[in-house]
């Protein structure tokens, strides 16, 4: 194993999930690491430093008291109230503590109610979803409140093998069932691989402003998962069109201001790629 740095203490709230669970496997090694779980489940619950944190009953102040995080991941779902009473509580946790940061894990739906052209870091959001609107709330909190300790990121769609839409695809081809696909809509992806190693490097870095992880490149909503079931299988799933409106429009996040270094970027095909491998080929890996 690799020597761990002593530089942060990382708590990543909504730990057990596909994305919290995937952050802490990647930096276990390198720093002291803890996650939060809602629901009782054998793996989380042996594991000591997985605590079990439910949003929607409990005070997130007496785990950071125990934790002392330096970097606060927020990876956390429930409901919109009880997500703003915590984050609330990361704010006030974060004045207090200077040493520490957050970097909050936001969505492409902060510009839904922009679909005429792709989003980049510095237009300003606007959202017709309650979803989007939320999310716009908590960046505002943070950016306006804490601005130096704060690193926003917005995700596209994060596929990847092992991901809950690339499974949901496999199921559909196995099954010979109905798979939604929006031939209008014009998207940006990555990979839960390659995300992981983008929030280490913001980490180790001390990165902070507005960040897009998403590919360099776009493509259309339907070819991207037609593409990755042609390299899947020679089956194919029953691929249902749902068209929103008559012109094409966009979905897209696109990294131009914040750009990582070379190593740290993804293009469509490579999401391709990495979403059909041999899923118990990796599983062996």
């Amino acid at each position: 194993m690799r020597e761990k740095q002593n530089k942060h203490r990382v708590l990543i709230l909504g730990g057990s999930g596909f994305i919290g669970n995937a952050l802490y496997k990647e930096l276990l090694s390198y720093f002291k690491v803890f996650g939060t779980y809602c629901k009782q489940h054998g793996n989380f619950s042996e594991n000591k430093v997985f605590l079990n944190f439910c949003v929607e009953k409990d005070s997130l102040s007496p785990f950071l008291e125990k934790t002392q995080p330096t970097v606060i991941i927020s990876a956390i779902k429930g409901s919109y109230d009880s997500q703003l009473k915590v984050h609330k509580e990361i704010e006030s946790y974060i004045l207090q503590n200077s040493n520490c940061s957050i970097i909050f894990l936001s969505t492409s739906e902060v510009f839904n109610a922009k679909p005429l052209h792709p989003s980049y870091e510095n237009d300003f959001p606007l959202s017709e979803t309650d979803l989007g609107k939320f999310k716009i709330s908590i960046e505002k909190l943070f950016l306006e409140n804490i601005p130096e300790q704060t690193t926003i990121i917005r995700l596209p769609m994060v596929l990847g093998v092992n991901s809950p839409m690339i499974f949901h695809l496999r199921q559909c081809i196995r099954h010979r069932a109905a798979f939604e696909v929006f031939p209008n809509l014009i998207v940006t992806a990555t990979t839960i691989n390659k995300l992981v190693l983008q929030i280490h490097f913001i980490i180790n870095h001390s990165l902070r402003g507005i960040y897009h992880l998403a590919s360099n490149d776009m493509v259309h909503h339907d070819e991207l998962f037609k593409e990755i079931s042609s390299k899947i299988s020679d089956r194919m799933p029953i691929f249902k069109s749902v068209f929103s409106s008559n012109e094409d429009r966009y979905s897209a996040l696109l990294p131009k201001h914040n750009k990582l270094d070379s190593n740290y970027q993804i293009t469509i095909s490579e999401v391709i790629e990495e979403s059909s491998l041999d899923e118990t080929i990796v599983s062996v890996i």
